[in-house]
């Protein structure tokens, strides 16, 4: 009987044992090699050829942030090499600096992502938040996509000039990888994706198809003065979005501009969301512009005279020396000016799509909207219009 007792108290003694080294295997400050780190990552074998092997063990956040600086290193570098090659455009053909100049762009973009993204993995040694893991996921994600799409626009025109491999760069492609797999193990929570998100406020959704804006008297006397209809009147201080400033786009001269990039190019830089919406109001017009918002321009919003009012179309084209990058990809029996392909396709063999092909495309089929902009409140035809 005792011999029987002691063996059950073994086994208690054992449970909690196995339970707190299973614990600390799964502690993402626990010392592991670099190879047992790179084992949660695309690559493996790359990973473990560029993670430091100076020390014996280090944990998830010292390997994560030193994928971050390099990824960072390499990104610079590859800008560099874009602004050389760019120096000599004399040499290339049209196509080629425009796949370049898309490059820098994009690189450019990508070291601003990773400076972010590195200040703010360096702040802690624990999980983030939900809404923070998914910026930096979503910053991390986006550095992989806008390099592919530089190489995609350099390999599309190397007949066309002689650097055909010189901006090869498929080491960065694995940095970034391996930087994105070790911040999802160390930095985001473990049940992020079995949460159901859940507004922290109430969300700012429109009433009666147009969305309440909370602005000075001054600016609100501006912008009935423009849209001719009294605003939409909050109801409470926290409902509206806030309004910094209006100005107006008119192609007869009676507005602050004539064209959509100059009012762009007025708003004030690198606002924060407390200052407030610089609103564009852009009136009825067909306006043939190619409208970028550099990344310092941020808070902006544009409302326009209504479907069919206010136009905004262009004809760049692949074949006329355009990246697809900075061109319409595809388009599906647009109606209106931008309709008339006869002076705008210039190879053979387009053809217009479907409605099956192009319920593709749709923001039930290719967004899943269905399953979250409800819950924004914002209008939207889910199927084909």
């Amino acid at each position: 009987m005792a011999y029987s007792k002691l063996i059950v108290a073994s086994f208690f003694i054992l449970v909690p044992l196995f339970a707190s080294l299973s614990l600390a295997a799964d502690n993402s400050s626990t010392p592991v090699s670099a190879g047992t780190i790179c084992k949660s990552t695309p690559d493996p074998s790359f990973c473990k050829s560029v993670l430091p092997h100076n020390q014996t063990a280090g944990n998830v956040y010292y390997y994560g942030r030193f994928s971050v600086r390099k990824s960072l290193s390499q990104s610079r570098n590859f800008l560099n090499l874009v602004d050389k090659y760019l120096k000599r455009r004399s040499s290339l053909s049209l196509t080629a600096v425009r796949a370049l100049e898309d490059c820098r762009l994009l690189a450019g973009l990508n070291m601003d992502f990773l400076l972010n993204s590195f200040e703010m993995v360096n702040k802690t040694n624990n999980t983030l938040s939900n809404l923070k893991a998914d910026d930096v996921q979503t910053s991390l994600s986006a550095i992989l996509t806008n390099q592919q799409t530089c190489l995609d626009g350099i390999q599309s025109t190397a007949a066309a000039w002689s650097l055909k491999t010189g901006l090869s760069a498929p080491n960065d492609t694995k940095f970034y990888s391996v930087s994105l797999a070790l911040f999802t193990k160390g930095w985001v929570p473990k049940k992020k994706m079995s949460k159901t998100w859940k507004p922290t406020r109430k969300q700012r959704g429109f009433k009666n198809g147009r969305l309440p804006l909370k602005m000075s008297s001054r600016t609100r006397a501006v912008y009935e003065g423009i849209t001719k209809r009294k605003m939409l009147q909050t109801e409470t201080e926290d409902d509206g979005v806030l309004v910094s400033e209006v100005v107006t786009v008119s192609q007869n001269g009676t507005g602050n501009f004539s064209t959509i990039n100059d009012a762009i190019a007025a708003a004030p830089n690198n606002s924060a969301s407390t200052d407030g919406y610089f609103l564009i109001y852009v009136t009825a017009g067909v306006y043939e512009e190619y409208v970028s918002i550099a990344k310092n321009k941020k808070y902006l919003m544009m409302v326009g005279d209504g479907i069919n009012q206010t136009i905004l179309t262009g004809n760049r084209s692949v074949v006329d020396g355009w990246t697809t990058f900075n061109s319409a990809t595809f388009e599906y029996n647009n109606t209106g000016p931008g309709s008339n392909t006869t002076s705008r396709v210039t190879w053979p063999g387009y053809h217009v799509i479907n409605a099956t092909d192009a319920a593709n495309f749709t923001v039930t089929n290719f967004l899943l909207g269905d399953d979250w902009l409800p819950q924004t409140g914002v209008p939207y035809t889910g199927g084909l219009i």
